[in-house]
């Protein structure tokens, strides 16, 4: 086996001792990394131990270009690696140091490598979850159409309760501008509740009553819709209704879980 081969199977895959021990260390240095980045943003740090923050993200991005190197050298396709998403997010873990050359500020972008932690879900033999996390998705993308119109009809309603606001308590209250009133209308029925502008008349401070009423019931519409769509795609999957009280079972189910009569077995529907 050349070199090459074995830098791949220690770089690309998890089923031997070395491939397991180099992901586990690039993990390790991954979160070191990000947690560097999070410390130095703090002022206090910064001042004191600048030059070691400066010379520790060195130190990482220079690792990490390193190691996005050898994964173009090593790979079978470089040119599938470097488009995949992956080698984009391996690419985005080192650009912004030396985009701080160029851009002051930058190199807080570094905070991008977190995303470099998802590989743990291969480390850790986690890939039988990605087919719970489809159903999830599934049901999402079920509900995409009926989110849409659910946004759609909260952003009327915010863009009619400001322009009543605007009406009702106008500049003199700080209420200056229709964007502003709209402003105030999502953080009302959000129920975030900033409290930078309130209203001080009875009509806005009854608008208002009704606006957090409403955003108390507008909370709980998205998640309704996603589980009803979650219930349908599980039902789906256990399908296997019986003939007495028609009650989806499991599939592999030899009898029924809500009346105990004996369900139908795979070869007798087919």
């Amino acid at each position: 086996m050349t070199i090459r081969n074995k830098l791949y199977k220690i770089i690309f895959e998890t089923d031997t001792r070395a491939g397991r021990i180099f992901d586990i260390v690039l993990l390790w240095l991954i979160v070191f990394s990000v947690l560097a980045v999070i410390f130095e943003s703090i002022p206090e740090y910064d001042k004191d131990y600048h030059f070691f923050f400066s010379r520790l993200e060195w130190l990482f991005t220079l690792i990490f270009s390193l190691e996005y190197l050898i994964r173009i050298i090593v790979s079978n396709k470089p040119k599938n690696y470097i488009g995949s998403f992956w080698g984009i997010i391996d690419l985005l873990a080192v650009l912004p140091t030396y985009l701080s050359f160029i851009f002051v500020g930058y190199h807080y972008l570094l905070i991008v490598r977190i995303l470099r932690l998802l590989r743990v879900f291969r480390i850790l033999k986690l890939s039988r979850f990605t087919s719970e996390s489809l159903i999830l998705y599934n049901a999402i993308k079920s509900s995409f159409y009926k989110i849409v119109v659910f946004f759609v009809t909260v952003i009327m309603l915010v863009v009619i309760m400001g322009t009543l606001m605007y009406v009702v308590e106008g500049a003199t209250n700080g209420f200056n501008s229709i964007p502003q009133c709209i402003y105030w209308a999502i953080v009302t029925v959000t129920t975030v509740g900033y409290g930078d502008i309130v209203p001080l008349t009875i009509a806005g401070k009854i608008i208002s009553s009704l606006a957090m009423i409403i955003g108390y019931a507008i909370i709980a519409v998205p998640t309704g819709i996603v589980t009803i769509e979650l219930n349908k795609t599980e039902r789906k999957r256990t399908s296997n209704p019986c003939p007495q009280c028609n009650e989806s079972n499991l599939k592999h189910a030899n009898y029924c879980a809500k009346c105990g009569n004996k369900l139908k077995t795979n070869t007798e529907y087919n």
